[in-house]
């Protein structure tokens, strides 16, 4: 249940954290269990706060779970342990800097956004609740959790993705290159592993580095697990954001390949695997999971024109609408709408166009009026409707089926340019984040 629930949430927020954040207050270090003589061991010191051993049992738990439901064969439990300790490492040093730098989620924000995923899983909050429980989840837990994954959206939100643009020549240069390939429309669904460097990496720690992913090429190259191989490998041992997915990036389209793999992955078929990858963070291997060709973005366009009446002190909603009604009788009677809008419409720039508003894709006007729009047969007029601009009337003249494949692929590589700037300065960051970081690790002195 768990993993369809943090599914259903990536589409509300920007990015999660694929696993449940930890409790890292200093409180945490020496919870007493329930029998008053066991105490909670360290398993890890991240400056100046811990993670326990209850915390990583429970974590641990939570992702058998999850690859369990996935078909996903659960590796060795200290393989698997150590990936979920350096998760929740990563998430503990990212929610530390958060509170250092003010940012929270008050509980109003918090209760939204667990409402809105019950209802992406068409459930009550109480229904949500008890399914959550069922499956042996605190909801208490559970909040605290997606309080944690909204917090760490919002640093990298204001630490990373307020940083980044895309500028109009770089879209060209894209496309051109897309183009180049004649490949811009395909998508691939990647597998990734990745034995990471430090910042600073000596020679003898690259060495180690490349030794240890070239063992890992030839156990996947002679293995006959397929896919299922990968993720295991991935889950066990790689360094990558994505290991506990078995270090699945999912669908992907060409742009938004990281750079580093854009210009091998349109050679390989899928099931291929590529060799060693060399980058600053470290030694990459790829697997090309799935591969599906694009289509042409076909969308219907209105030709539409309005007249808007904005409220003010003077100026009710009432009067608005009522005088938009009356404009309305005055074009049935054979008044001309262009006209009308040139006398009495508060949308200067579309008024001296007679109200024009030109062909309309979908998305392009705020929603209320979309839907108003979307609702009429050609050549009507609708009653007036309020948005968030005042009141209007609008007409539909014509509706036809437009090639947006252009326009689209502009937005699509813009989007794309922009998501993978932000991918590999979010990497490149989380990895300032760790060096800079005082990490002390008793995961082995626990288990001794």
């Amino acid at each position: 249940m768990i993993h369809y629930v943090r599914k259903v949430f990536l589409g509300v927020m920007l990015l999660l954290t694929p696993v449940a954040m930890a409790d890292v207050s200093p409180s945490s270090s020496a919870s007493v269990k329930n029998s008053g003589t066991e105490i909670d061991s360290i398993m890890a010191i991240v400056n100046d706060t811990v993670i326990t051993s209850s915390e990583l049992e429970e974590q641990t738990r939570t992702i058998k779970q999850q690859l369990r439901q996935q078909n996903t064969p659960v590796p060795a439990d200290e393989s698997l342990q150590k990936q979920v300790l350096e998760r929740l490492i990563t998430n503990s040093l990212q929610l530390q800097l958060a509170a250092s730098t003010g940012i929270r989620v008050d509980d109003d924000t918090l209760n939204r956004a667990i409402n809105r995923i019950a209802e992406q899983n068409k459930l009550s909050l109480t229904e949500f609740r008890s399914l959550l429980e069922k499956d042996g989840f605190s909801f208490d837990k559970f909040r605290e959790d997606i309080r944690g994954e909204i917090i760490i959206t919002r640093l990298r939100q204001r630490q990373v993705d307020s940083r980044i643009t895309v500028t109009d020549q770089e879209v060209a240069q894209f496309l051109a290159a897309q183009a180049r390939q004649g490949k811009s429309d395909d998508s691939y669904r990647l597998g990734h592993i990745l034995i990471a460097l430090p910042e600073a990496a000596s020679p003898e720690q690259i060495q180690t580095a490349r030794q240890k992913a070239e063992k890992i090429l030839e156990k996947l190259q002679t293995g006959s697990a397929g896919d299922a191989n990968f993720k295991e490998t991935a889950i066990a041992l790689s360094n990558g954001q994505q290991a506990l997915e078995g270090g699945d990036l999912g669908w992907r389209s060409a742009g938004q390949l990281p750079s580093l793999f854009a210009p091998l992955v349109p050679t390989m078929k899928t099931g291929d695997i590529s060799g060693i990858v060399r980058s600053a963070s470290g030694f990459h291997i790829i697997k090309l999971l799935d591969y599906r060709g694009g289509k042409r973005h076909m969308v219907t366009q209105t030709l539409a024109r309005h007249i808007l009446i904005r409220t003010t002190e003077l100026i009710t909603d009432d009067d608005a609408s009522i005088r938009l009604q009356k404009i309305v009788q005055r074009i049935k009677k054979g008044e001309d709408f262009a006209e009308l809008a040139r006398m009495y419409s508060d949308d200067k720039l579309s008024a001296i166009k007679g109200g024009d508003l030109g062909w309309v894709s979908p998305g392009e006007m705020v929603p209320v009026f979309e839907q108003a729009m979307n609702e009429l047969p050609p050549e009507n007029i609708s009653t007036p409707f309020k948005s968030e601009f005042g009141w209007h009337i609008v007409q539909v003249q014509e509706r036809r089926e437009h090639d947006n494949t252009e326009e689209y692929t502009r937005s699509q590589a813009q989007d794309a340019l922009r998501s993978r700037k932000i991918e590999e300065e979010y990497q490149n960051w989380l990895r300032r984040l760790r060096d800079e970081a005082y990490v002390e690790y008793r995961l082995n002195d626990a288990s001794t």
